[in-house]
């Protein structure tokens, strides 16, 4: 079960527990979500153990799924104090309810443990049954532990001195009324902003889309309800797809330079939570979808549908993801006229395939940018290789021009001239889309774009001023 080394101290054995304590994660989820998003059957085949067990489950998800323990979000408060008291010469252990074989890697990957304990495939190594295990090892008080969950209870109470990581301090007092000389490794405090950044809220922005329905048939006024209450229950489901999409794609978030600070990658919102959350935005996305017609649910379940796709198997296609990913944009166009009972302009539906093909593109440029200024290899997860950035560019820049161009032919359509009182004024947009389209694809070119073009566009000066231009453009000429 574990090895001895020669220590130099005279302290107690220190055990340390994994996760939640050594790394801000769960390794079950972890895994599981990983086997998950590479192999969705052999998932499922795990889950058929569940019966003989959390242990079964563990080995068999064990067996299948290969972690890359290195790019964990380790606790630096708790791995800093384990190599400060390695280093005085105490004896240090890495005890989990993990499967062993994971635990193990992570101990051989420090190089600081003098043995592990995990589970087995039949013994789950939690609660008394840890207690047991390292009583039966070191003797009851004959050993120091690190824990940070009310499961740990057990374990603690037989420890000589009782260490808490990232105490909760309502948690820290409860541990406090019967081990009074408990001490917190990092305290714990929730932050809204997390919660906020796991959901994307900043997102929402992409599903303002619904509105240009209603906009280009000058419908707004008379529909604002039945919009905004698409918006919110199209927002609700996006989140659901978005926190579902950052538990399977885990491993690449956090191999790339800007989303490996995401809050699940980085380990500040516990993937618990992230389990919890998705089937309950997606829940009350649904409900909010039946106050509007069916065809709007029928557009938000299309959306779901396809985004599950993408995750779990269009992301990695050449090109059919970035198409996808255009699809997505789209469908928000689709469910906003849905909402309000009307149909989508032909015009319409053409400037959206091009201008979204293109804002995908540019996604997919700056990762490959990113990766080439950083002078790292092709990107992992997708299916792009870094020598692709030319025809990509290539293909973004010919699909971002032709949408000024269907915009421009718009124009002089009679549609137009119905719906426009001064419909000449109209080409001051024109202009301004191809000036914003072409600096986009320059910036991408600098590496100077977000990883994802919305986000830049509600960041940047020159975008929101555009957009403000365009605005003013339509109003002067309706």
């Amino acid at each position: 079960m574990y090895k001895t080394r020669r220590s130099r101290s005279v302290d107690p054995p220190l055990v340390v527990d994994l996760d939640g304590t050594l790394v801000r994660t769960d390794i079950l989820f972890e895994s599981f979500f990983l086997l998950l998003s590479s192999s969705p059957w052999k998932a499922i085949e795990a889950i058929a153990a569940l019966p003989r067990g959390r242990a079964a489950l563990k080995s068999q998800i064990a067996n299948q799924a290969a972690l890359d323990f290195t790019a964990l979000p380790f606790n630096d408060d708790v791995r800093n104090f384990v190599e400060t008291e390695h280093r005085r010469g105490r004896k240090i252990y890495l005890a989990s309810a993990t499967d062993e074989r994971y635990v193990r890697a992570v101990a051989d990957g420090m190089g600081i443990f003098d043995g592990v304990f995990g589970s087995n495939g039949t013994l789950n190594l939690a609660g008394s049954v840890k207690a047991t295990s390292l009583c039966e090892a070191f003797g009851a008080g004959g050993f120091d532990y690190i824990g940070d969950a009310s499961v740990d209870e057990d374990v603690w109470r037989k420890a000589r001195n009782v260490y808490v990581a990232d105490a909760r301090p309502s948690h820290l007092a409860e541990i406090r009324i019967w081990a009074p000389n408990a001490q917190a490794i990092g305290m714990r405090r929730v932050q809204i902003e997390d919660y906020l950044r796991a959901i994307r809220i900043h997102q929402w922005l992409k599903n303002l889309l619904v509105f240009v329905p209603a906009i280009a048939a000058h419908e707004l006024v008379a529909e604002l309800g039945a919009v905004l209450l698409a918006f919110l229950s199209f927002s609700l489901c996006a989140s659901s797809v978005y926190i579902l999409n950052d538990l399977l794609d885990l491993k690449n978030d956090r191999a790339h330079s800007r989303k490996k600070n995401r809050p699940f990658a980085s380990g500040r919102v516990p993937i618990l939570h992230g389990v919890l959350l998705f089937p309950l935005l997606l829940l009350g996305s649904l409900v909010l979808a039946l106050f509007l017609p069916f065809e709007f649910l029928q557009a938000l379940v299309g959306y779901y549908a396809l985004t599950c796709a993408y995750s779990f198997y269009l992301k990695k296609k050449l090109l059919i993801d970035v198409t996808v990913l255009a699809c997505l944009y789209g469908s928000r166009l689709w469910a906003g006229a849905a909402a309000i009972g009307a149909a989508l302009s032909p015009w319409l539906i053409a400037f959206a395939i091009f201008i979204f093909f293109c804002l995908a593109l540019v996604k997919r440029c700056s990762e490959l940018i990113d990766r080439l200024q950083k002078s790292k290899q092709d990107p992992a997860g997708r299916a792009y290789r870094l020598g692709d950035l030319p025809a990509l560019q290539f293909m973004a820049a010919a699909s971002g021009a032709v949408s000024p161009l269907v915009l421009a032919l718009y124009l002089n359509s009679e549609s137009v001239r119905a719906l426009y009182t001064y419909p000449d004024r109209l080409w001051i947009v024109c202009i301004i889309l191809l000036f914003w389209i072409s600096r986009v694809l320059l910036l991408t070119q600098r590496g100077e774009m977000h990883d994802d073009p919305v986000v830049f566009a509600a960041t940047d000066r020159t975008s929101l001023l555009s957009a403000a231009a365009c605005s003013g453009a339509i109003l002067i000429s309706i």
